[in-house]
């Protein structure tokens, strides 16, 4: 309970000092994370990457249903947040800049990405820095593989659209403020 608040008053303060990075008040609630790892068959994936860790909300989830050899990636670009999920997920590996996941891929002998979970809120950020993060994220998940992202709005569906496959959009009520989850998988044959 005492962690779960500290998660909150840190998400608070991390959102007034950068709304656009971070994109909600509150980290997600578990029926978000839930509804993230939901679609995937977690016993297949080898390597996944998680993109805005944050304070771990869906990364914990994601520790539970792992299969003991993947491998993951955390990309979380708050040094403060990055250095608490390193500590809290030892066998993860956590780099700061998403934008640079070529570069973190190759320094963890990983050739391609099963699965890529996004919690990034893509809509804040101008449109450069989301174009270089979706070639980032096209480039390195493997052709049939997922990318699931969840946002506040569907106004990323249009630019999703144009490089995936959308299999489904989920809506979370429960969660603050409420969320779509895409999950999308792009196209080509493993």
């Amino acid at each position: 309970m005492i962690r779960a608040m500290q998660e909150q008053l840190l998400f608070l303060y991390k959102f007034m000092r950068a709304p656009s990075q971070i994109g909600s008040v509150t980290p997600s609630s578990v029926f978000l994370a839930k509804k993230m790892l939901e679609p995937v068959q977690w016993n297949q994936v080898r390597s996944v990457a998680e993109l805005g860790g944050g304070t771990g909300a869906i990364t914990r989830h994601l520790a539970q249903v792992l299969h003991k050899e993947a491998k993951v990636l955390v990309f979380e670009k708050d040094q403060q947040l990055r250095s608490q999920l390193s500590a809290r997920f030892r066998d993860f590996a956590c780099y700061a800049d998403a934008c640079s996941m070529q570069s973190a891929l190759r320094r963890e002998g990983i050739d391609e990405l099963d699965c890529i979970l996004s919690g990034l809120p893509f809509f804040n950020f101008p449109p450069a820095l989301r174009e270089q993060l979706m070639n980032q994220i096209e480039t390195t998940l493997k052709p049939g593989g997922l990318f699931i992202a969840f946002q506040y709005s569907q106004q990323m569906r249009k630019q999703l659209s144009q490089r995936f496959d959308i299999e489904r959009v989920h809506f979370v009520p429960l969660n603050v403020p409420p969320a779509f989850v895409y999950v999308c998988r792009k196209r080509g044959v493993s």
